[in-house]
């Protein structure tokens, strides 16, 4: 298994937020890592296997999620597909 090195990213937000959206601050922050990663993964700015590494899943659980957010799985082209393949 590759290590990849690691920076931070904080963002603030209201405190109040979680409890709007029904959610522990836990799953909201799980939210917010899924929805960056799966937008760069979306617009073709990383693989899946940097994305999921984003959300902090592992990458099979993170491809299974892709449908709570209408992206598709199997939208990549021959060259994508072996690409991504290699880098996971």
């Amino acid at each position: 298994m590759q290590v990849i090195p690691q920076t931070q990213l904080i963002i603030n937000y209201p405190k109040q937020l979680p409890d709007s959206l029904q959610q522990s601050n836990e799953q909201f922050e799980h939210e917010a890592k899924m929805a960056l990663a799966v937008k760069l993964f979306d617009t073709k700015k990383v693989s899946s296997g940097i994305a999921a590494h984003t959300s902090g899943i592992d990458r099979v659980t993170f491809l299974l999620e892709l449908h709570r957010y209408q992206v598709a799985i199997h939208d990549l082209s021959e060259d994508e597909l072996t690409k991504d393949l290699e880098n996971a």
